[in-house]
């Protein structure tokens, strides 16, 4: 098999990949994150349609005309935007649409108009804005996507205590990846023959698409079902970006007492140990409510939830690892000491303390 035969069927591949894909992430067989995959479905068929050139191409012999996929085109323009809506339903499943959200549809109507003076015979200048148009959009969504999953990443450590599960860090790889071969492919398209780097570019994707699907199947559910708990935790993160956060939620006295109390029960009742802890569990076992908890935990400890019971963890990991008796293993005393992973054991550990656990052990 050369090199265009095998190019070929990683083009099969890709194309039939990111269909099922889409079908499967739609039907959505763990119900997690409904509305969030339900955009990324969207996502990934159109998606699909950028080789649908090349699959037609294999199947009819013959290369397709521009102007028999036109409205293709105009559905691919949309790729971009449903991408940054599945990661804005991701980052906060309550999001509404809103009438002022109809600034969406600006950039495509322009990049319809393009497409229609194109096809009118005008195609010099509009054939031109319109691939302008595509890569303003490209980017834009892009570093949109990054921003949002960014903050989102800062915002969960409000209230919850192991983040490695709901940060979304694979879809901020993929976001980077696809950047990277997208800027090389432009740089080809301009200085070399792209033509030459097909295989290259289709291999990098057809990995990326495989990525997707593992990850994308096996995201949890990042915030709880129960609405109310939702839009409380959310209001919370809302508020922490805001100058609302510097005002007095309670009196100094109140504070004080909240803040003992619940030293108290981390000391004692050690809670930090269970992994799932967060921050409406503990403000249940303290009886307050989950602002009021995260006030006094930003106020009166200058902390984040995070980092506030991941430091009750590497306390407790380091009495173990002090321990010489101790038989258990470095993973072992991660599970042990409250923490669900190896990796966030050791990033953790070492922001800390400015060891690895295994210096630290030495």
């Amino acid at each position: 098999m050369n090199t265009s035969e095998f190019n070929s069927f990683i083009v099969i591949l890709i194309y039939g990949s990111l269909v099922l894909l889409s079908l499967l992430t739609i039907a959505n067989p763990l119900k997690v994150n409904r509305k969030a995959n339900f955009w990324f479905g969207i996502f990934l068929f159109l998606w699909s349609t950028f080789w649908l050139d090349e699959v037609l191409f294999l199947i009819t012999g013959s290369a397709i005309e521009f102007h028999s996929l036109f409205p293709v085109r105009i559905v691919q323009y949309f790729t971009p935007i449903f991408f940054y809506f599945s990661v804005l339903f991701h980052t906060n499943p309550s999001f509404r649409f809103k009438i002022t959200d109809i600034k969406f549809l600006l950039l495509p109507a322009a990049f319809v108009l393009c497409l229609v003076f194109a096809k009118m015979g005008y195609a010099g200048p509009y054939e031109f804005l319109s691939i302008i148009l595509i890569l303003v959009q490209a980017l834009f969504y892009t570093v949109l996507s990054y921003v949002t999953i960014r903050k989102h990443q800062r915002k969960i450590q409000q209230f919850s205590s192991n983040t490695e599960g709901i940060n979304l860090n694979w879809l901020e790889y993929i976001i980077l990846v696809i950047l990277a071969v997208n800027i090389i492919y432009v740089v080809y398209n301009l200085f070399y023959d792209p033509k030459s780097l097909n295989f290259f570019i289709n291999a990098v994707f057809l990995v990326v698409i495989y990525c997707v699907g593992y990850y994308s199947l096996k995201q949890k559910e990042i915030y709880p079902l129960e609405e109310k708990q939702r839009e409380e935790l959310i209001s919370i993160q809302d508020e922490s970006d805001s100058e609302e956060v510097k005002r007095k939620l309670m009196s100094d006295e109140e504070l004080i007492k909240i803040k003992m109390q619940l030293e108290n029960i981390m000391i004692n009742e050690k809670p930090y140990l269970n992994s799932e802890l967060n921050l409406i569990k503990l403000a249940e076992m303290l009886s307050v409510s989950t602002h009021h908890l995260s006030y006094v935990i930003n106020t009166g400890f200058q902390k984040n939830f995070f980092q506030y019971v991941n430091e009750f963890r590497v306390e407790y990991a380091k009495l173990l690892l002090k321990d010489s008796g101790s038989k258990l293993s470095i993973l072992g005393i991660a599970y042990e000491s409250g923490f669900n992973s190896k990796t966030s054991f050791n990033t953790t550990f070492k922001k800390v303390t400015g060891q690895t656990p295994s210096e630290f052990k030495k």
